[in-house]
């Protein structure tokens, strides 16, 4: 799917998705990564299976308010043991499929919501 939606300036936003992959600001992506409005970075985590505890800490070291976890192509829940990092520094978690997650991220990213998407392939 690809959004009308212009990006505004210096704000990462998701113009698009389709199977196995996101465009960022127009630019294709097709692995793990974390989108911020300021800023896109290559997601060590790459894979549902392979999440850490210390993956969610790096997440909660960056100073969202919320954290959306798409995982992928369908919905799967993280143990509460791996979120710890987030909970314990008051960041919000929502988790839902890569799709959702793009679509809600831009959303919030639009009323200037501190998001972070963390977005798993597999």
């Amino acid at each position: 799917m690809k959004f009308e939606r212009e990006t505004r300036a210096g704000v990462y936003m998701v113009t698009g998705y389709g199977e196995g992959y996101v465009l960022i600001n127009g630019e294709r992506h097709s692995s793990s990564l974390i989108v911020a409005p300021e800023r896109v970075i290559a997601w060590e985590a790459g894979s549902f299976d392979a999440l850490r505890e210390e993956h969610f800490a790096a997440l909660a070291a960056l100073g969202p308010e919320i954290v959306l976890l798409g995982t992928g192509p369908r919905l799967r829940f993280p143990h509460p043991r791996l979120t710890s990092p987030l909970a314990g520094a008051r960041i919000g978690l929502e988790v839902m499929d890569l799709k959702a997650a793009c679509r809600t991220y831009n959303i919030l990213v639009s009323e200037d919501r501190r998001v972070t998407a963390a977005l798993l392939f597999e």
